[in-house]
């Protein structure tokens, strides 16, 4: 349910959302060292395989843009009065956290879920995605001084204690902050972003005051001590490393850990009985570990009372939900023959490919799947857009995407608003593509920033292409290769396979999992309407765009557009080799939804004349051994939005550099696309107190990483919930931290109301 809200940034498939910021060094083999590999596995847990679920571009964007989320929550919101005392809430997880340490570099979305209902925090974030002070925490928290320095005066709640009675203070504010400097290498931290410009922490005027006092002015300062530890967590390297991975005994939110139970797959939080503010509603809530191709059975069969699904999942639910009784028979001696069953099957919604043979077989699936909607009759679906995007990514560094007339030629070739409506019109939400990498809509710091790179426009794409040197008709050296990522690796691989005698691939579809856009197709006249309107928009958007002014917008002043409306003639050669782009995707559950937006990318680059070889991997080795290692040319992943995006978008943008010891770190920047401007720019940002200037920074920003052309934003990932009908303040949370003491199941008599009340 992606009750996450909005934090620090890690990438994304569509398992929920990590708070690490990784650091990826690239080394000369093009592999990456053991202790970058430990920080980078937090990036892995969000950027598991797919989403995995996951109005025409204007250059600058109006003020308004931002002024509301595309769309709002679907928690079914009432008065605390109308929730029932008491029960049990199952809330379906994708493991049990290896840590409830969120600054450790396996802490996963399991690990925030846990530290929003145990542990304390300074700021939550609200629906439009801005940072809010908690009440049940601070009484207020302010920037009192700015010079010298800046100082940050917190006055936290009297009545907050931990579970154990000690009052929170300044000195659990000073622990965490020592902890996660950065200057104690014996704390294994995966972030410190923030920690690191403080100079000191100290008591106020009195135990409720904490003053602290920046070395450099830092804008996001509503980031830090959210959560905030105990100091008995964060006042050694021992206690930080281990003491807190599979237990936190001391709390203080309105539940407590009371246990994680690997064997059950279980994390138990209970009632927190030293909890001063508004009573938890629930008893208990229970975190279960649950596999995504295995939520609608666990919600069927009472596993789980709530969990993030997929479309299909969402599809069958619906469809429960709508069913007054199948009208057809199973009973009978095995008269029904396999092939009417299959047809009936797959007439209920079932899944072709996953239909057993033979016609027992297939009456047992199909009674279970007829028993499973019956039960689903009891969830509904819960939806809103996920405080995340799906990106297209370039990487920069090798082959023909080095080029970035290449990469923009890409961005021009690019129909983002198809895209979205792709994903996101057959779930009924809105099909608005992103246009800033800083922010989504709704946030202050959102603008349109897109018209840096252009809208769809594939003379202007192919004028591109033209003028980086790839032409049509050009001599082919050898046609089995291609321009790519890994051009230099398979031309060993193809010397070493010579040397031993062996064959080289027989077929033309190449390995396993692989095949080539462009090549098998030429003669194919399945072309669909919506290519044709594609193509037929783009030959109308030119004559307008260019009524007054010369074609080649992009390129060199007297540089033709290639002519014709349709593809070049021939493939697209430079130096002998042919233009192709490897287009790496997971191929786990769930990744449907990824390879639809990968097809069709496809098509939208071969009518440019850029071939792609799409290949699938497993979900465990996608980022690890392609995306942070820098194997692919194209690849789809998500990052998640933030409210601090000059501290968490930083790392995703910031320009390569090369280390000492000659490898490149990259940060969080996977594109290995960027520039010194864009990183001052995002340093001028976190350094001004002046929040409008801060926001005009980033929309800097934001243009120039689009005038880049490294990372493409498309559209807003969907956030799909199935849950019980009868349970509330539970949902599709949006852009806003769930509120854990409010969640529970509708009384008996009650009726929905319009909002929750604090009452």
């Amino acid at each position: 349910m992606s009750h996450h809200g909005v934090g620090h940034s890690a990438p994304s498939g569509a398992r929920g959302t990590a708070r690490a910021t990784t650091t990826a060094r690239q080394s000369n083999d093009g592999g990456t060292s053991r202790r970058d590999q430990r920080n980078l596995a937090r990036a892995v847990a969000f950027l598991a395989a797919g989403a995995l679920t996951v109005p025409l571009l204007a250059g600058c964007g109006s003020d308004d843009e931002g002024s509301k989320p595309l769309a709002g929550q679907d928690i079914v919101p009432v008065a605390r009065n109308a929730v029932a005392e008491g029960g049990t809430l199952k809330m379906a997880v994708d493991a049990v956290p290896e840590t409830l340490n969120t600054f450790q570099a396996d802490a996963d979305a399991g690990t925030t879920r846990v530290a929003q209902a145990v542990l304390p925090s300074m700021f939550t974030i609200d629906a439009t995605g801005k940072p809010v002070r908690n009440p049940d925490y601070l009484e207020s928290a302010k920037v009192i001084e700015t010079e010298p320095r800046q100082v940050v005066l917190y006055r936290l709640n009297q009545q907050a204690v931990w579970s154990d009675g000690r009052e929170i203070g300044a000195a659990d504010f000073a622990a965490q902050w020592r902890a996660l400097s950065g200057k104690d290498a014996a704390y294994w931290t995966a972030r410190n972003a923030g920690y690191d410009r403080i100079a000191q922490i100290e008591r106020g005027a009195n135990d409720l005051e904490v003053r602290v006092t920046f070395e450099r002015p830092y804008a996001d300062w509503r980031s830090l001590f959210s959560p905030l530890y105990p100091k008995d967590v964060m006042g050694t390297p021992d206690a930080f490393n281990d003491g807190a991975r599979r237990k936190l005994t001391v709390t203080a939110g309105p539940f407590r850990v009371d246990k994680v139970d690997t064997a059950k797959k279980d994390v138990v939080l209970t009632r927190n009985p030293r909890w001063w503010g508004r009573p938890a509603k629930l008893d208990e809530i229970d975190l279960h570990a649950v596999d995504r191709a295995k939520r609608t059975s666990a919600l069927a069969d009472g596993t789980v009372d709530v969990a993030d699904i997929d479309a299909a999942d969402a599809e069958r639910i619906t469809l429960a939900g709508r069913e007054k009784g199948t009208g057809l028979p199973l009973q009978g001696a095995g008269k029904t023959s396999a092939k009417k069953l299959r047809s009936w099957a797959l007439t209920l919604g079932m899944h072709e490919e996953k239909l057993p043979e033979g016609p027992q077989k297939l009456r047992r699936s199909i009674a279970k799947w007829l028993e499973q909607q019956h039960e689903l009759r009891d969830f509904a679906v819960r939806k809103s857009l996920e405080p995340a995007y799906t990106q297209l990514a370039l990487n920069g560094s090798e082959g023909p995407l080095a080029d970035e007339r290449v990469r923009r030629a890409v961005a021009r070739a690019l129909d983002r608003q198809a895209l979205a409506k792709l994903v996101l019109t057959p779930l009924g939400l809105p099909a608005v593509p992103v246009g800033s990498h800083v922010a989504l809509s709704g946030q202050a710091a959102y603008s349109d920033g897109s018209g840096a790179v252009g809208s769809l426009d594939t003379h202007e794409a192919q004028a591109l292409l033209a003028d980086a040197g790839w032409v049509a008709g050009g001599p082919i050296r050898n046609p089995g290769k291609a321009a790519g990522a890994e051009e230099e690796k398979g031309d060993k691989k193809d010397d070493k396979k010579k040397e031993d005698g062996e064959q080289g691939d027989e077929s033309d579809g190449g390995h396993d999992g692989q095949y080539i856009v462009g090549e098998d197709d030429k003669g194919s006249d399945d072309k669909g309407s919506d290519d044709r309107d594609t193509d037929d928009r783009d030959t109308r958007d030119h004559q307008k765009d260019h009524a007054h002014g010369a074609p080649g917008a992009y390129a060199p002043k007297g540089t033709a557009a290639p002519r014709g409306a349709g593809a070049p003639a021939g493939p697209l050669a430079k130096d002998g080799k042919a233009l192709s782009l490897r287009f790496v995707l997971p191929s786990g559950p769930g990744s449907e939804t990824l390879q639809s937006v990968a097809d069709q990318i496809s098509k939208m680059l071969d009518r440019v004349g850029i071939a792609t070889e799409i290949q699938k991997v497993p979900d465990d080795s996608y980022f690890k051994d392609h995306i942070a290692a820098g194997q692919y040319d194209l690849a789809l992943y998500s990052w998640p939005s933030s409210a601090y995006p000059a501290t968490d978008a930083r790392p995703i943008y910031a320009k390569p550099v090369v280390a000492a010891d000659g490898s490149l770190n990259v940060e969080q920047n996977y594109t290995r696309v960027g520039t010194d401007q864009v990183d001052q720019l995002f340093d001028q940002a976190l350094g001004t107190l002046d929040e409008d200037e801060a926001d005009g920074l980033l929309r800097k920003a934001d243009s120039r990483i689009w005038a880049s052309a490294g990372s493409l934003p498309l559209y807003q990932r969907p956030q799909l919930v199935g849950a019980r009908k009868d349970l509330v303040n539970v949902g599709a949370f949006g852009f806003q931290t769930p509120v854990y003491q409010d969640m529970g199941f509708l009384k008996k008599g009650a009726k929905v109301s319009p909002s929750p009340s604090k009452g």
